[in-house]
């Protein structure tokens, strides 16, 4: 064998090297070469502007290669916007493909067949529409994780996905499917993780195929509309760790062999219709998240729970067990989270609970427990949340609480407590909510409160003494309720000094001497009561000037002296009998609907008999008889009978001929139908009288048209015709015509027909006879109402009526942006243009601003800036671009709204309701103290608080960071499910449970 000389031997390994470099080389320009087409292909944006031909593109962090070769594209979260770039699988050697989190638009991208070694694909949270295609197994074969949730996807689930064979993550949630899913789902021996939750699947059994999964993990099916029985045997899911079935429609009971899954960790079944008893056989030794809660399962909790060392969640509310909770369960060293309330649960509590774990939250409310509070509740310092009111617990408060500073929120009335109020407690520095109410507590009230606490209810106890007189340093109250104990003494001056105090009862006590008056300051202030008490002196003047005061009871004291005049300004409840008042009832209080409130005061008198007081107008005798008689009374009414006959027929001529010469009803008008009608153009036009006009707007004037003898109205839209305004209006009609004309949707204005000329555009839409929101909650329907159903009293929506309102309008703008096609963005969404029928169903109405998004789905940039101030998202104010992220800022800006009863524009002195809002989220403050006093009740508080927080998540001022309306609509139905099933509660989250809701940056 011959040896080849060490030159030759240098030279042959040059020319393999170079034979072997140049089509990697090669490979990786193609590749940039493509990177930048695709770059340019989405409009260059700026996240990208580092890739450029003079870097390597395996140094571009969006970039993983591999061997020299690009493998792996992962653009997330970056507002990119277009759909998938066709030549993507140019790049021949790609294995994953992640660009979730943007705004990729169009059907599901087909020519992503080209990616031949294709194994990961993320296009998650976009704005895909369409079906996923019947032949997806065959031109993706490689592909092992799948992940297309978060978007618009509809119709059924096809079965070619159960052969894509090598698949083990299969996440297909949140979209819009409402077909069906393919039971050979099953089938897919490597799968992992499936998630189909949050879909409207026709109703259907949970397939017996999938509990044999052996390799499934994690197993999502919330909200799929399941019905029937979990199937009973589910022990082929031996390596099942999450499981998560929550919010279906089953019944029958959990499987025997639930808790036998040795793998299990966290299982979730709330929101059903399961009966029966807790599996008692447990080896789920791994078990960190229980929740079985809203069903109606009965029986004890098991004693096995007690054994399970890692559980840190354990929720069983809303359920009919009965039996003591096992001893054990307080003893977990891993225990976080409790909530066991609203069951028929008895006994002790374990006297452990809090000793050997980080206990934050104890809901045990509405049951029927006896003896003590556990004495170590906080003994770790982290509990957040005591909540046990209802039950039969009776005893002192553990003293061990008055060091809790990690408490903000203790609710223990309706039990047999007693005793004083550990004096440590008063003062926790982070204590928000005190509800101590119905108990017997005795002691005298602390001159110092929690810098924090702006509730605080002792109502119904046995508290004595006075008034504490440094009571002007409880600056956070605005809830202080102490009726019916033994408090003496007069009221202090300076309680008046309380800057936020919305709510005073102090009824039922033994307090004496005058009321203060100088309580101008007493801003804040809705509802005071003193009824009960030993007051003298007169009725301070000064409570009729206080701005938000409706409810006063000053009943059953001493009080003497005449009722101010002032006091008739705004109040809706006053209460002021069994008094020694004296003179004559204000006029504007002199009427039935104060009927009941000036009762056994003597010495008053009205001029109204339905107050059943002595009449203040002196009786005087009666004069001369008339001098004309009965036959020229009727002669006189006769002749101005007639009179006015003729004057009325000459109107109607005159005007009959005025609106034919100004409609010029003989011309050619053009009326264009929607749908079948019973009237046309001549029924609408000479009823264009200023006594239909019900608004005007921007573009015009809104009239109230009659249509039929039966009552039916339309609502007619008329479009200036101002030389100056003509060119936009012409825009906004034609714009408003050819969206409405097109949707079809229950939450959104139906548009009935259009009437146009030359000189004069006309819209008919369907008459909502509630109008618009803002004049219900900004005070303004009796004048907007005025010549219509006379004058009306103002009604205060309540807040189970503003949520369906925020829920309608929510699914009528989710419809625009993600049903429609191509999208509609609405571009001025107001509480004004959300319109009420007579059940306060909403719809988004007023598309004259609104745009159809170019079917390119690129950002349109609009020459001119259209909105309402207040409403505005930052980046449309400063960009002019306009996306759907721009609805769902100004949709914000409506929960805030509903949920503080601000307006829009005024949020403080110098802010908008938004800025306002993030203010008082950042700095601390207690959300309850934002919110609307008018219909903030304990039993909405929670709700309240979390469509207030979502209205600031839909606010943020990064777009990215806003949900989408579906999103808003998912979080929206949840509370008010929450609400239907009856799970308002202090001190703990009802959207705890939304994976939606994301407010870590609140």
């Amino acid at each position: 064998m011959s040896i080849l000389p060490p030159s030759l031997l240098i030279l042959l390994s040059l020319l393999c090297y170079h034979a072997t470099s140049q089509p990697i080389a090669n490979n990786i320009q193609n590749d940039q070469n493509t990177l930048l087409k695709i770059k340019s292909f989405w409009s260059n944006p700026t996240i990208l502007n580092h890739w450029n031909q003079s870097s390597n593109p395996c140094s571009w962090p969006e970039i993983t290669c591999t061997t020299n070769t690009i493998t792996r594209i992962k653009i997330e979260n970056t507002d990119i916007t277009g759909p998938v770039p066709p030549f993507i699988c140019d790049i021949k050697n790609l294995t994953h493909i992640d660009l979730n989190y943007n705004y990729i638009t169009g059907e599901f991208p087909t020519s992503l067949y080209n990616c031949k070694k294709l194994e990961y694909l993320d296009l998650s949270q976009n704005l895909l529409v369409g079906r996923i295609p019947d032949d997806i197994s065959q031109l993706l074969p490689e592909i092992r994780d799948l992940r297309l949730f978060g978007n618009n996807f509809t119709g059924d689930i096809p079965v070619a996905i159960s052969r894509l064979s090598k698949l083990s993550s299969l996440q297909l949630h949140q979209c819009l499917f409402n077909g069906s899913y393919p039971e050979e789902i099953g089938n897919l021996n490597d799968l992992e993780v499936l998630n189909l939750g949050f879909n409207d699947f026709t109703p259907s059994r949970l397939p017996e195929s999938f509990t044999r999964l052996k390799k499934l993990r994690t197993f999502h099916m919330t909200e799929a509309n399941l019905i029937g029985e979990i199937p009973g045997n589910l022990s082929g899911l031996v390596a099942i760790e999450l499981l998560d079935l929550s919010a279906n429609h089953l019944v029958g009971s959990i499987p025997s062999d639930l808790f036998l899954l040795k793998n299990l960790t966290e299982v979730y079944l709330y929101y059903n219709n399961l009966t029966g008893g807790i599996p008692d056989s447990i080896e789920a030794t791994k078990l960190q998240v229980i929740d079985l809660s809203a069903n109606k399962l009965t029986g004890k909790i098991p004693e096995g729970f007690g054994n399970l060392e890692s559980l840190s969640n354990l929720t069983l509310m809303l359920n009919q067990l009965s039996g003591e909770v096992p001893v054990g369960i307080g003893r977990l060293p891993s225990l976080i989270d409790i909530r066991i309330f609203e069951n028929n649960l008895s006994g002790p509590l374990p006297p452990d609970f809090g000793r050997y774990s980080d206990l934050k939250l104890f809901e045990v409310f509405q049951n029927k427990f006896t003896g003590n509070l556990p004495e170590n509740l906080c003994y770790n310092g982290k509990l957040k949340g005591l909540i046990a009111y209802q039950n039969s617990l009776s005893g002192e408060i553990p003293n061990s609480l008055g060091s809790c500073n990690s408490l903000m929120n203790i609710q223990v009335y309706g039990n047999q407590f007693s005793g004083d109020i550990p004096d440590g407690l008063w003062k926790v520095s982070k204590l928000e909510t005190m509800l101590i109410n119905d108990n017997s507590f005795s002691g005298e009230l602390p001159q110092e409160l929690a810098p924090k606490l702006s509730t605080l209810d002792i109502s119904n106890n046995r508290f004595s003494g006075q008034i504490p007189t440094r009571i002007s340093s409880w600056t956070s109250l605005r809830i202080f309720r102490a009726s019916h104990n033994r408090l003496d003494g007069v009221i202090p001056r300076n309680i008046t000094a309380l800057p936020v105090l919305d709510t005073l009862l102090l009824d039922g006590n033994q307090l004496s001497g005058e009321i203060p008056t100088s309580i101008v300051s007493w801003s804040s202030l809705n509802t005071l009561n003193l009824s009960r008490n030993k007051l003298t002196g007169q009725i301070p003047a000064g409570l009729g000037f206080l701005e938000r005061l409706t409810v006063l009871d000053l009943s059953r004291n001493n009080l003497s002296g005449q009722i101010p005049s002032q006091l008739g300004r705004r109040l809706v409840v006053l209460d002021l009998s069994a008094n020694d008042l004296s003179g004559s009832i204000p006029s504007q209080l002199d009427n039935g609907a104060f009927d009941r409130s000036f009762l056994d005061n003597p010495r008053l008198c009205s001029n109204n008999p339905s107050l059943g007081l002595n009449s203040c107008i002196s009786r005087t005798k009666s004069g001369s008889s008339s001098k004309i008689s009965a036959k020229n009374v009727m002669i006189i009414a006769v002749i101005a009978a007639i009179l006015f006959l003729l004057a009325v027929l000459m109107t109607g001529y005159v005007i009959v001929l005025y609106r034919r010469r100004k409609y010029n009803l003989d011309s050619k008008w053009k009326f264009t139908s929607f749908q079948k009608l019973t009237f046309t153009e001549s029924t609408i036009l000479p009823r264009l009288t200023e006594s239909n006009v019900i608004g005007h707007g921007g573009s015009g004037k809104v009239y109230r048209i009659p249509v039929n003898r039966l009552g039916d109205f339309v609502a007619v839209k008329k479009i200036s015709t101002k030389i100056d305004l003509e060119q936009r209006l012409e825009k906004e009609f034609l714009a408003e015509v050819e969206i409405l004309s097109t949707i079809r949707h229950s939450n959104i204005v139906k548009l009935m027909g259009c009437i146009s000329r030359d000189n004069s555009k006309l819209l008919v839409y369907e008459y909502l006879e509630n109008r618009s929101l803002d004049r219900w909650l900004h005070r303004k329907q009796a004048q907007s109402n005025r010549g219509l159903t006379g004058s009306i009293r103002h009604v205060v929506l309540d807040w189970p009526t503003r949520l369906q309102i925020a829920l309608g309008a929510a699914r009528g703008l989710s419809y625009m942006h993600h049903d429609c096609i191509p999208a509609v963005v609405h571009r001025d969404v107001k509480s004004s243009n959300v319109l009420l029928d007579g059940d306060f169903n909403a719809k988004i109405a007023d598309f004259g601003l609104a745009r159809i998004l170019a079917k390119d789905s690129e950002l349109n940039t609009m020459s001119t800036v259209a909105g309402s101030f207040g409403y505005m998202a930052p980046e449309y104010a400063h960009t002019t671009k306009v996306d759907n992220k721009i609805d769902v800022y100004s949709f914000g800006v409506i929960l805030l709204e509903l949920t503080t009863g601000k307006e829009a524009s005024n949020g403080s002195e110098h802010s908008s309701l938004a800025e306002w809002a993030w203010q008082e989220a950042l700095s601390g403050a207690s959300i309850s103290a934002a919110l609307d006093d008018e219909v903030n009740e304990p039993k909405y508080l929670n709700t309240m608080s979390g469509v207030f927080k979502l209205g600031l998540w839909c606010t943020s001022r990064l777009p990215t960071n806003r949900p989408s309306m579906k999103e808003v609509c998912q979080t929206l139905l949840r509370c008010s499910l929450a609400m239907e099933e009856k799970m308002e509660k202090n001190g703990s989250d009802v959207l705890d449970h939304l994976p939606l809701l994301k407010l870590e940056n609140v």
